[in-house]
């Protein structure tokens, strides 16, 4: 059993602990968070004991690893300290969002030589693996063209915005990991352009709130992004990935399948109402998989590199929105 310990007992916190508390391998011992109370309420509820301090969560005689889910501002400081103490990682995104002092942290983590995964959790969604499966077979020939689509149905309040680094570090990213991911190339430029529509006072924290951005990859393929933080229809996701000899999609998901025929009109059932509700299977089956390479010996992925590398294309990305230009992106 693979001892436990979780920081962050926030929303994605809570995710985290009811599939930390149901996985069979886990023994799922304490959580920490900067508020007390917070922590009691979840630790109660999953059956784990609250740790009073950060100190209980570092002791590696009593923990194996830590999830850290905590504040973004504070990853880098929780993974450097988990790090020295030799305990695995699993690591909510960013590790930091400047992305210097995130390759610094990194660095020290991959010379402690201890396990760690940033939890890019979508590569873990069943129809992105088959994807992935279909362009690694060479069914599709070589890829040409990547469609992403990423499209919130609600604007997040403005006091997310404040602090989560821009749509491009916080929402766009995880479409940068996958198209490195689905590709198996890393990007070498980037034109963003933006505007905010849904939310004008975004502009104030110099964000856009809808987005498209093209990145071009070596031997000169395509890749094209959507992301809007507001769509008014529900939570809306899909790739298209055509390749030079055919073409392989996973298509956006309703929230069922059933149709209603009358009166010369067909009704179909809606989209999922949010983006927890689409993705929610694939924070457990990265916990899963996280924990099955620790236990097997084998690399966790997606690993510190590749957080790095979806960083800094986010990073590209970000100075293009401003430059009006195609910037090249610099690992």
């Amino acid at each position: 059993m693979l001892r436990f310990a979780l920081i962050g007992a926030g929303f994605i916190g809570s995710v985290h602990a009811t599939n930390l508390a149901a996985h069979p391998g886990i023994d799922f011992r304490l959580v920490y968070d900067v508020d007390q109370q917070r922590a009691q309420t979840l630790a109660a509820v999953q059956g784990a004991a609250v740790a009073a301090t950060l100190d209980e969560v570092f002791d590696a005689s009593a923990i194996d690893a830590v999830f850290i889910a905590s504040s973004t501002d504070t990853h880098a400081g929780h993974l450097r300290r988990a790090a020295a103490a030799g305990i695995a990682v699993l690591c909510e995104k960013p590790i930091d969002l400047d992305l210097n002092h995130a390759r610094d942290v990194a660095a020290f983590a991959q010379d402690a030589g201890v396990p760690v995964m940033v939890d890019f959790n979508r590569r873990f969604d069943r129809d992105y693996a088959e994807l992935k499966r279909v362009v690694d077979s060479g069914q599709i020939g070589k890829v040409e063209l990547i469609q992403l689509t990423s499209r919130g149905p609600s604007m997040p309040p403005l006091s997310y915005i404040a602090t989560s680094g821009g749509q491009m570090r916080d929402q766009t990213v995880h479409f940068f990991d996958l198209a490195r991911w689905l590709s198996g190339l890393d990007p070498v430029e980037v034109f963003a352009t933006g505007s905010a529509l849904a939310e004008p006072g975004i502009v104030k924290y110099d964000d856009v709130d809808t987005s498209a951005v093209t990145l071009r990859l070596p031997g000169g393929a395509l890749v094209q992004i959507d992301s809007v933080r507001r769509t008014g229809y529900g939570y809306d996701e899909r790739i298209e990935i055509m390749g030079s000899t055919g073409m392989v999609e996973a298509r956006r998901h309703r929230n069922g399948a059933v149709s209603r025929y009358s009166g010369g009109s067909v009704v179909d059932d809606g989209l999922h109402p949010g983006w927890f509700e689409r993705v929610q299977p694939t924070y457990a089956a990265a916990l899963a998989a996280f924990a099955s390479s620790l236990q097997g010996g084998s690399d966790s992925v997606p690993s510190l590199e590749d957080g790095l590398k979806a960083q800094a294309i986010a990073e590209a990305a970000v100075i293009s929105l401003r430059s009006g230009r195609m910037e090249t992106i610099k690992y």
